[in-house]
């Protein structure tokens, strides 16, 4: 089973979202089986933050909020992370464009580590208050990661990938993507925001069980027949 996530890297309900998801495989019996893929969505792809502006005045300004709201939003944010585990610090955060990140993402897949770069990402942004925007901070993220240096090298000195983010962006685009996380579970059911793990484990079970369809036994008793309880035969 495929199952593919459009997320931004700045997005903190894409790293509940993706807890609550690893929740529900960790009870699911063929997770074994799912392949998992981190497709690129960026929120702000003009993002250009102002170097010293912290996240809540950016959010206040954005939203024409005054900055106590945009305190109590995050505050409700990192009580919601709390609960999967994750220690938000948007006291710390360091806003940011996403596009190298998810350059970054792309060359991690390259090498069978796309999502343990989200991950390491993810946390590098929300919980660490790095810049994931800077060229110092995603080498060093390479190097935590065991990519290639010379490709992490070469990747933030050229256009590296960014057509296939763009690529995603345009996938997202056709199939109505509004807002992320953005959950397609074997192209056949989406799932919208940063559910509850009881709802992606009853998803994953639903196109589980369409995809290997049981016979149906017709209506009747059963017949006469060799078996593996009763000894006959």
């Amino acid at each position: 089973m495929q199952v593919e996530i459009w997320s931004d890297i700045l997005c903190p309900f894409c790293y509940i979202g993706k807890r609550r998801l690893e929740t529900a495989l960790a009870r699911f019996p063929h997770a074994d089986q799912i392949d998992l893929q981190w497709r690129s969505f960026e929120l702000d792809p003009q993002a250009n933050p102002e170097p010293g502006v912290n996240q809540y005045v950016r959010l206040a300004a954005k939203y024409g909020k005054p900055e106590t709201w945009a305190r109590e939003m995050s505050a409700n944010m990192t009580q919601m992370a709390a609960q999967e585990g994750l220690a938000f610090d948007f006291d710390r955060l360091v806003p940011a464009n996403s596009l190298r990140a998810h350059r970054l993402v792309h060359l991690a897949a390259k090498h069978g580590l796309q999502d343990a770069a989200k991950e390491r990402l993810f946390k590098a942004y929300l919980e660490e208050g790095l810049d994931v925007n800077d060229p110092a901070t995603l080498t060093r993220l390479g190097a935590d990661l065991a990519l290639p240096a010379a490709e992490v090298t070469h990747l933030l000195a050229s256009d590296d990938f960014t057509d296939e983010v763009r690529h995603d962006e345009y996938q997202a685009h056709q199939i109505g993507v509004r807002g992320v996380p953005y959950f397609v579970f074997d192209d056949k059911y989406a799932v919208s925001g940063a559910q509850p793990a009881e709802l992606f484990e009853e998803v994953l079970q639903k196109v589980w069980e369409e995809a290997r369809p049981q016979p149906v036994q017709l209506a009747g008793s059963a017949g006469a027949a060799c078996d593996l309880e009763s000894g006959n035969c």
